[in-house]
């Protein structure tokens, strides 16, 4: 079986297929080898290449580099990968990064919806290197790209929710402990579950208003429209047409296209569901504001039926129960906004200060860890009802628009 993996999944006793990226990145004059010789594994592992698809048919699946076996510069390439990815980067550092990721995805999503839009047909594998962006910034900062990516303008909203959608299945499919493989594919879902949209006009798709009936009818098209495009690319998987095709189910049955209930939807489209609706209710529309992350959570954990309450719970593990942007209010009366998560307690994450409740007045912005001090969270706010302007500025540390943030 052919499968496209990360080039840091790589190891002794794979088959290679094919290398992702172009011949003058790489090294190998052969496109399909086995990789037995350790100088190999270097020079593959030294390079730029994109992607790396092997034939599990052929040789070795994914799974743990055995360190022992390999020697010199090839046991300490893989040991300072280790290293890399067990440090956790700080917010602001991976921001930088994030936003070079997004603008990257932007492109390539926009390039891609636009050639569906024409008839074109699109080639999927070139998406390979995308999802490994977007994996490789989630596991250096969960929050960073997660929240960036929230940040988009209405009328860029179906390019960049896919993006978005792609980072949170990403952190979901980590939180719940799926395989390296099952995250790429995760990814992949992510970026291509609204792909139906593009059979959908453009003026139903940007209407700044409510839609009608007629008009929601065939906005519900889109699930089934989507996967009968991806049912014409070569490369993709089962799951990721799964996701396409059900993640407006919900497990009480009144979801569609096809009403499903629990048992009948599988783990990914349950994810599907859950990272869709939070990012599509926290994202400004053409039509209506995005809301407060935390109001967000808050609201899905009180629609009964309509997700899987293990992935759900899995999910809020990963954003937060006040995830980052969030708006909260301090029993000392202060008002902040939440920027980086605690790992130890979903309810003391970190939050910068800048406004007193009680004197109604600015007051010296200041960053509080909540769990190393007694002060606590005691509710939500609306940045609207206190008229605060620019609040994403706060938590992002950016001082353009949400407008130049992708350019």
């Amino acid at each position: 079986m052919l499968r496209c993996i990360l080039l840091s999944q790589v190891r002794l006793g794979m088959h290679i297929h094919k290398l992702e990226g172009s011949w003058l990145e790489h090294a190998f004059w052969k496109s399909s080898f086995l990789l037995n010789r350790r100088d190999d594994l270097q020079r593959l592992l030294a390079s730029r290449v994109q992607g790396v698809w092997i034939d599990t048919l052929k040789g070795c699946d994914v799974g743990p580099v055995d360190t022992m076996c390999l020697e010199g510069p090839v046991k300490k390439s893989v040991a300072s990968k280790r290293k890399a990815v067990s440090t956790r980067k700080d917010m602001q550092g991976e921001m930088a990064r994030a936003l070079k990721v997004c603008a990257f995805a932007k492109h390539s999503i926009t390039e891609m919806f636009s050639d569906l839009r024409m008839g074109r047909a699109f080639e999927p594998t070139h998406l390979t290197q995308l999802v490994g962006d977007i994996s490789e910034s989630v596991l250096r900062h969960p929050h960073a790209l997660i929240s960036l990516a929230r940040l988009k303008k209405a009328n860029e909203y179906t390019y960049m929710h896919s993006v978005a959608v792609s980072g949170l299945m990403i952190a979901l499919a980590r939180q719940l402990d799926l395989s390296p493989a099952l995250v790429q594919e995760a990814g992949m879902a992510g970026l291509l579950h609204d792909v139906g949209k593009m059979a959908i006009p453009e003026t139903i798709l940007s209407k700044p208003a409510a839609l009608t009936a007629a008009e929601f009818e065939t906005i519900r098209s889109h699930p089934v429209k989507g996967a009968e495009i991806l049912r014409t690319c070569p490369h993709i998987s089962e799951r990721v047409l799964d996701v396409c095709l059900h993640h407006h189910e919900k497990c009480d049955g009144s979801g569609y296209p096809y009403g499903l209930i629990q048992e009948q939807i599988s783990l990914f489209a349950k994810m599907g569901a859950v990272c869709d609706v939070y990012d599509a209710i926290t994202s400004h529309r053409p039509y209506k504001q995005g809301w407060n992350p935390a109001d967000a959570i808050q609201k899905m954990a009180e629609w009964k039926g309509h997700f899987d309450a293990r992935v759900f719970q899995a999910f809020v593990r990963c954003v937060g129960i006040y995830p980052v942007g969030a708006l909260v209010r301090l029993k000392s009366g202060r008002i902040g906004v939440v920027i980086e998560q605690n790992e130890k307690s979903l309810l003391k994450p970190v939050v910068k200060v800048f406004f007193s409740a009680r004197s109604r007045l600015p007051i010296v912005q200041e960053v509080l860890n909540l769990a190393e001090q007694p002060d606590t969270i005691v509710g939500r706010e609306s940045a609207n009802e206190w008229g605060f302007k620019n609040i994403d500025e706060l938590w992002s540390g950016l001082a353009q628009t949400p407008s130049s943030y992708f350019d």
